[in-house]
Parts: structure tokens; sequence; C-alpha cells
């Protein structure tokens, strides 16, 4: 089956990156961003560096010095290409970006199924071509709200693509609200996602398990209320959590609505 739906999603992420970055001044292109070590331009850098990897060009040879902010193989990839280009200037990555995103885009609309179902190692385990695809929406989408967010410049904070990274991030609430917050067996945990996006999420544990789904109890053990752009900064370990979690709405237990909170980071 061809992800005509995630190709697209894709597609107005790039979209929506050549929007706005052309618009950048050099100093704006260097402005630090959340993540440790890296400004806008790496942010873009590093959707560089996957997307050639998933076009099958040839790995960068060039080796960052500085791996301090790395914890994973992974990291360690995406650091070498960032490092790589980390002496250009903004308008030069973004010139290959544009020509990469093009080229990229007429892959994907233009491969067959084989394509899609080819195995593939993705960065939550064995997959698809199809599955990486699934989660590049989610990393692309993430990072350009990364340089969204350093440059106060806010957009694309809805639609297709904000509404499949929310809904995967998602996923794994009942991670959160079970083991990692230790919620009491019975007990629920009520997430409300307002803004450009909007979910309700309600966990619940039942034989020692937590698992979404049904309606709000009216005994929610603590109902928890937060903008979008905070769920995604929580859900990915963006910013300082006591900072995010004191923007959120709580009602209830106060206490483990703070534990749910403060351990909300999802990536790896």
């Amino acid at each position: 089956m061809i992800p005509v739906d995630t190709i697209e999603k894709l597609g107005q992420i790039f979209d929506s990156l050549g929007s706005f970055l052309p618009s950048l001044t050099e100093e704006q292109w260097k402005t630090p961003t959340q993540l440790p070590g890296w400004n806008v331009q790496d942010n873009l850098s590093h959707i560089i560096g996957t997307e050639r990897a998933l076009f099958g060009m040839p790995e960068t040879s060039h080796r960052a010095s500085d791996l301090s902010n790395v914890k994973n193989p992974i990291g360690e990839m995406n650091e070498h290409h960032v490092d790589y280009r980390r002496t250009w200037p903004g308008a030069k990555v973004l010139e290959e970006f544009r020509d990469l995103a093009e080229r990229r885009m007429e892959q994907l609309r233009t491969a067959d199924e084989a394509y899609f179902a080819t195995e593939s190692m993705t960065p939550t385990g064995p997959g698809t071509v199809a599955d990486f695809l699934h989660i590049r929406v989610l990393d692309t989408w993430t990072h350009e709200q990364d340089m969204r967010r350093a440059l106060g410049m806010p957009g694309h904070r809805g639609g297709p693509a904000a509404e499949h990274t929310i809904d995967r991030l998602i996923r794994t609430v009942p991670i959160v609200v079970g083991k990692r917050a230790a919620t009491p067996e019975g007990r629920t945990v009520v997430v409300r996602i307002t803004g450009a996006v909007e979910r309700t999420v309600v966990t619940t544990v039942r034989e020692g398990r937590a698992a979404m789904g049904g309606d709000v109890p009216a005994d929610a053990l603590c109902d928890i209320s937060m903008d979008s752009d905070v769920f995604l900064q929580l859900a990915t370990g963006r910013g300082e959590p006591a900072a995010l979690a004191a923007q959120c709405t709580v009602s209830g237990d106060a206490e483990h609505a703070r534990k749910v909170l403060l351990q909300f980071n999802m990536m790896i």
C-alpha cells in the first residue's frame, strides 16, 4: 500500500519550511534552539542529513569533534551531518534543503508499493520504509516547530502534520501515566490538549496496566490541560519540564499531576 496521506503530510512540512526560512537573516539562522548545541541552521542540517540517507545518497565522511550532547548512535550520526554544515551560511543550507526536498518528494510520489514495503531499520526498531516515513513526519514537523519557537515566528501549528505528530506522541501517554507516574490501580488521569490541535486523552490503570480509552470519569485522579505546543515540548523533551508544567492547568491531585508532567518526555 502506498502511504499517500503520509507522503503529502511530509510535503506540507517541506512547503512550510520553504516558505518561512528564506526570510531569515544570518543572525537568525544562528539563533540557539531548545536542543542543546543546536541552532536554527543545525535543525535544518539534521533534516537534510536524514533525508539524504533515505534518498540513498552517500553518508558524510565528516566527523564531529564534539559529541558531548550525543546520547545514542542515531544522535552521533545526526551530529556528523550537522557539524559538516555548521560553518556554512544559512542560505547555502537552505539551498541544499530545497533541492533535496524537491527530489525527495518526486521520489516518494512516484515510488511503487514495493518501495514502501522494503524492510528498514527505523528509530523505533525494525520496520518498513512506510513506517520510517510515518516517523519522518513527526520528526520533521517537530524540528520545524523548534526553529519557529526559537525565532518567535509561530506557524503551521495545526493541520494534518501537526495532528499526525500529536497523535503519535499520545501513543506513549500510558507509559507515562502507568509506569513512570505509578498511577494507582483503578484510577484515571485525563490529559486535555487544547489550541491548534485538540485532543482528550483518558488513561486508566487496570490490572496493573495503563490503557487509553473511555469517557472522562467524574472521579479522575487528576485532570491536566495544556496547549498543544506545551504538550509537544513536554513530550519531546524540549525546555524545562517544571517551567512547562507551570503553564498547565490542573484539577484533582496536583501532586500526582506534577509526577506525570515531570516525566513526560517520550523521545529517545
